[in-house]
């Protein structure tokens, strides 16, 4: 019998090592190759940009401390740790990580141990037995099995999960960013929401002034001063005293999406009001698109493109037979004394395998799914490559616009205080009537408005751009070619196999 096991345990090792060669020269299905995508040598709106390979995972640094406020330098860390939406994605990024194992621990063989012990009886025993027929009986076996990878569907399986995983991860990262720009975003909102009820204030201030002195012409007994431009100074007070009642509404609510976007209650973070604006962080003029590469979106597509890729070999592995091999040793004894003796002992070993003849066109049914859904994340991850362009020329083409539209609105803003200005006086001297100072009021505060709008619409830009971006930059960061931060080479275009 040790001679018989001696020969089984040699064959097992030789089939396991065959068909371990097998295991590492087949793997059915393709391989993966990013395709390619045609991509711009260089943005229209700042020359000097190169075409680069994607490394989401570059340093993003502390984008927002370029903005200098406060709030916003206290708030941002908050969001990797207290936001949900972030602790969502990192949860799913863990899970992921834990069907890669799942998936890996296929490769190898399972061991199991099993024991029994039973007690038995029934009719009349002899003396031998003291009368009764009781039998003890009991057995201990350890077993293993494995199902060989010969195909490669295993490997194909850890493929796609392993870029699952990468893709969840960049989802991290993706939300991490999103929610860090969404938080910066409101409070820029919010800063311009009291902004606005301090240039209404002062407008109320003003208009509150005029009335005093509208009054005080008539009263005097002016020809230019009728009982109607009483009543329409008085209604342009009402009305601008009512809209700044309005804007506490906008503003409440900036506060409590900011509480949120950190993790908190609305009523746990209370934030005064500030005259002080975020400014706006300078971009340079020449930034290498080595840091469009760090967007995590990109990365997610692309990792998702692989996972598709690798489906395909798991689904075209299924035509081909499941091979396994078991073993067992182990000992059985009925009566239970002396189980452990080598009289007792039993083993086997088999090999098994199997394989589907006929599935009416299952598995090719299979295959042009995973192929299918593979053209489409093919779609996806070009769609994407072309939207970061796409959104980037806009970010830089409405920062350039808008700052020359700000320097414009400047010179009309101090038109319009001075135009406000004289009609006022001149209405005070008789030589025009109330309608000039009104329509001259509303101008400089439309104008004043104006000004605002564009402010926030240039803040909000750049914040963009930084998401579009993948995150912030520094200018030693760009020039310094030895400075940690940096992007590292481009070594293709963004969406161009290496």
């Amino acid at each position: 019998m040790n001679k018989n096991r001696i020969k089984s345990g040699i064959a097992l090792g030789l089939t396991g090592a065959l068909l371990g060669g097998l295991l590492g020269a087949c793997s059915v299905g393709p391989d993966y190759k990013r395709p390619d995508v045609p991509v711009p040598v260089q943005f229209k709106e700042l020359p000097g940009w190169s075409a680069a390979a994607p490394a989401d995972a570059a340093p993003k640094g502390d984008w927002w401390t370029g903005f200098n406020d406060p709030l916003l330098n206290q708030l941002e860390p908050m969001v990797a740790v207290s936001n949900q939406t972030v602790r969502q994605d990192y949860a799913n990024y863990q899970q992921a990580l834990a069907e890669v194992s799942e998936a890996r621990s296929q490769y190898f063989p399972t061991f199991g141990l099993t024991g029994s012990a039973t007690r038995s009886g029934g009719g009349v025993g002899t003396a031998a037995t003291g009368g009764s027929n009781v039998v003890n009986s009991g057995s201990l076996e350890g077993t293993a099995s494995w199902t060989i990878d010969i195909w490669g569907k295993v490997r194909r399986q850890v493929e796609e999960n392993s870029a699952t995983a990468q893709a969840d991860e960049a989802t991290l990262a993706n939300a991490t960013l999103s929610e860090q720009t969404l938080l910066a975003t409101t409070v820029i909102e919010l800063r311009l929401a009291d902004a606005d009820i301090d240039l209404q204030q002062k407008t109320v201030d003003y208009y509150r002034e005029t009335l005093r002195i509208v009054e005080a012409q008539g009263a005097a007994g002016i020809t230019a001063t009728p009982p109607s431009a009483v009543i329409t100074a008085r209604v342009a007070l009402e009305t601008a005293d009512a809209t700044l009642t309005g804007l506490g509404v906008a503003r409440a609510q900036y506060a409590h999406a900011i509480a949120v976007l950190v993790g908190k209650n609305p009523e746990e973070l209370d934030i005064p009001h500030s005259t002080l604006m975020p400014t706006l962080p300078e971009v340079p003029g020449v930034v290498p698109s080595t840091l469009l590469q760090r967007r995590p979106d990109i990365a997610i597509a692309e990792r998702t493109m692989a996972a598709q890729n690798a489906a395909v070999g798991v689904a075209i592995a299924a035509y081909y037979p499941t091979i396994s091999l078991s073993a067992a040793d182990g000992f059985s004894q009925s009566p239970l004394d002396g189980l452990l003796r080598a009289a007792n002992h039993i083993w086997s070993v088999g090999a098994s395998g199997s394989e589907t003849l006929f599935d009416f066109g299952a598995r090719s049914a299979d295959v042009a799914i995973a192929k299918a859904a593979y053209e489409g994340a093919v779609a996806n991850y070009r769609g994407t490559v072309l939207a970061a362009f796409q959104a980037v020329e806009n970010d830089l083409s409405g920062l350039r616009i808008q700052a020359e539209q700000a320097q414009k609105l400047d010179v009309a803003v101090n038109d319009a205080i001075r135009g406000s200005q004289i009609a006022l006086a001149e209405f005070q001297a008789g030589t025009v009537d109330y309608t000039t100072v009104a329509q001259a009021q509303q101008t400089q505060l439309a104008d004043q408005q104006s000004a605002l709008s564009v402010q926030q619409s240039r803040l909000l830009d750049a914040v963009s751009l930084i998401g579009d971006l993948g995150g912030g930059w520094s200018d030693q960061a760009l020039h310094d070619p030895h400075h940690p931060d940096r992007p590292p080479p481009a070594a293709a275009a963004v969406a161009t196999a290496p």
